[in-house]
């Protein structure tokens, strides 16, 4: 097969031509190349707002392209070693979603973590799936929740002989990986799809001694935030599919829930960026590799801070590590991994990732400076000699086991009732409560509300964390299905 040229950007490139052909526009948006709101092209410039433009023939169209996008995507595909790639605007929220729609309808099973993102139970409330948790092995001194256990996977299948899907998270936001290659490998021996969250692992595919891409492992779906590590603009993703996945299907369903007004910032961001990671990744994601193992070194010789790697590694919940991932531990200083979150942004003026109740994650990626790491690490060392303290009376664990009642679906649609906080242990979740970033629920449609996880929202509460999900936005009182 014809290897195509990673050089090219189609949609950059018919832009371009659409910007020299002087069209007179009357179509949307009706800001007309920025004319019509001159404040907003001063804010973002007229070579952004002048391609802020309609689908049309030359354009292309995202919900079925013909032509540049389509090409752009088959660009995509070859780089990220897919039978297809599929231009994402909605985020990757989108993606995720996408694949657990085309692998399931109402009653199926499907096999998972608990500790996935919010848009995976998403997916479960608009489909009707059912899911069989797999509750991850936790490290209790970092009090992190690892990857997927081969073991309890075999067991998940063995106990669920007719689900259809597994739903694997490669890598964790704190960088943990799974063995992929071998529950892809089980997984398809019983009959069943794998679909793999790969939000955080766009770098997989081009640097050097990376852990295994989705892909490469031979995994069905995946969902790529190019956005993360790769570059492009926020809310722009991929969703990569493998060979024995039906492409049209796949873009029927991600024609339900995505934009028919696909953003050309957005598509043309993938297009731009992919070109960059193909010809430029392996050098790229070398440097990013080196900047956070500096930081590491660093940040760990300040003492009480913990930035760890591939030490944790231990051939099954945590076969391999993403070592671009700045996850540091923050107990053994007597803060909560929020607390040096806020300090850092509210005293240092330094942006994380996100803090959680021990740990914090620095995102580095291609962007990043060693003078930026130098500043971090500047900003830990002073917060650790102003502000540690005993560490007595500390929550430690990131994750609670959930005591799964009925489906996602059941019980985000049953008749419920809104209780305050402390009078709803014992009783049925009908909505989501969990801090974001990094998204992952503590409380999710259809788990029992448990004394354990009342403190530890509690807690999350006094210590700063942003809870979101329940429709009281206070977080003071929980809706629960009525009468269970």
């Amino acid at each position: 097969m014809k290897r195509l040229s990673q050089d090219r950007m189609p949609i950059y490139d018919a832009l371009q031509r659409f910007k020299q052909m002087r069209v007179v526009p009357f179509d949307v948006p009706g800001h007309k190349h920025g004319r019509g709101n001159p404040e907003l092209t001063e804010f973002l410039g007229e070579k952004c707002v002048s391609v802020d433009v309609n689908s049309m023939k030359p354009l292309d169209n995202l919900v079925h392209p013909v032509s540049v996008i389509k090409e752009a995507e088959e660009l995509a595909a070859e780089a990220f070693h897919a039978a297809h790639a599929f231009f994402m605007v909605n985020g990757t929220t989108s993606a995720v979603q996408a694949m657990v729609l085309s692998a399931c309808k109402k009653g199926d099973k499907i096999i998972m973590p608990r500790n996935v993102h919010r848009s995976v139970i998403n997916a479960l409330v608009l489909c009707g799936a059912e899911p069989v948790y797999v509750n991850p092995d936790v490290n209790i001194d970092l009090g992190i929740s690892l990857g997927m256990s081969l073991k309890q996977v075999e067991k998940a299948i063995t106990e669920n002989p007719d689900a259809v899907a597994v739903f694997v998270n490669n890598p964790t936001y704190y960088g943990v990986c799974s063995d992929l290659r071998s529950i892809v490998k089980l997984a398809h021996a019983h009959g069943m799809l794998v679909l793999v969250d790969e939000a955080h692992g766009t770098h997989f595919y081009f640097g050097k001694n990376m852990p295994i891409t989705a892909m490469d492992a031979e995994a069905d779906m995946a969902a790529v935030s190019m956005h993360k590590s790769g570059g492009s603009l926020t809310q722009s993703s991929l969703l990569l599919i493998g060979s024995a996945m039906n492409e049209g299907y796949v873009r029927q369903i991600i024609n339900l829930t995505q934009t028919t007004s696909g953003s050309y910032l957005l598509l043309s961001s993938l297009d731009i960026s992919r070109r960059n990671l193909a010809l430029r990744g392996e050098e790229i994601f070398e440097h990013v590799s080196e900047l956070a193992q500096y930081a590491r070194d660093e940040i760990n010789a300040i003492g009480g801070f913990y930035a760890f790697s591939k030490e944790i590694i231990n051939g099954d919940s945590v076969f391999d590590f993403d070592v671009t991932k700045l996850s540091i531990h923050t107990l053994d200083v007597g803060l909560a991994g929020v607390e040096v979150y806020d300090i850092l942004r509210d005293e240092y003026d330094i942006q994380i990732e996100f803090g959680d109740i021990g740990n914090i994650l620095a995102y580095i990626s291609l962007g990043d400076r060693k003078r930026d790491i130098e500043r971090l690490v500047g900003a830990l060392s002073e917060i650790r000699r102003l502000y540690q303290r005993d560490k007595a009376g500390m929550l430690t664990q990131e994750y609670i086991s959930p005591q799964v009642v009925t489906t996602p679906q059941y019980a985000f649609y049953a008749e419920k009732e809104s209780l305050p906080l402390d009078e709803t242990e014992g009783r049925v979740c009908s909505e989501f409560v969990m801090c974001y970033p990094p998204g992952i629920p503590i409380l999710a449609p259809g788990e029992r509300v448990t004394k354990d996880i009342l403190r530890y929202i509690k807690y999350a509460k006094e210590k700063g964390c942003s809870l979101t999900g329940p429709e009281d936005i206070e977080i003071k009182r929980l809706n629960v299905l009525k009468g269970v």
